[in-house]
């Protein structure tokens, strides 16, 4: 899959038909992802996410909505667990791409995504602008494409590509 950006710094897919995944934690990460409708809303989509009140709120209307295992961080038995829901949930609904946030529960869909040839896209956070994060750093060596929301973020990743704020 080949995304470009829109003037409006919006992703943009370049053909039809997507199968994207998300997979994020809950709070601000769902949200980014959340922003991101008018790319995703013709397109057929899952969604990982935390089952916390906001996701459950916020997903409430989406078809396809599977609850990850946390915390995660540090958290090796919920990191098994999420692997597992990874080949469950990649072998169901078969995406043409995944696209995550952060935080940790995306590392197993990433190396999963990688190892299958699926596409896979990592946005780095808005509020972290002068280190990447742990999963950042983790899901880049499985990401095709790694997008920044600030243009101090292009150099805490190789071909990092700019998209603007997604919030």
């Amino acid at each position: 899959m080949t995304l470009h950006l829109s003037k409006d710094k919006i992703l943009e897919p370049s053909r039809l038909n997507e199968r994207i995944l998300f997979v994020g934690s809950s709070g601000g990460h769902l949200a980014q992802l959340v922003s991101l409708k008018p790319w995703w809303s013709a397109n057929e989509r899952a969604w990982v996410t935390f089952p916390t009140p906001d996701a459950e709120a916020i997903l409430a209307a989406e078809r396809d909505v599977t609850w990850a295992y946390f915390p995660t961080t540090r958290n090796i038995p919920n990191l098994l667990r999420n692997t597992r829901l990874a080949f469950s949930v990649v072998r169901r609904f078969k995406p043409t791409v995944i696209v995550s946030t952060g935080a940790g529960s995306a590392v197993p869909f990433f190396v999963l995504g990688r190892a299958l040839g699926i596409s896979t896209v990592y946005i780095e956070v808005f509020d972290r602008v002068e280190s990447p994060t742990l999963t950042g750093r983790l899901c880049r060596p499985f990401s095709d494409l790694m997008l920044v929301q600030w243009r101090e973020q292009l150099g805490l990743y190789r071909d990092a590509q700019l998209v603007g704020r997604l919030l």
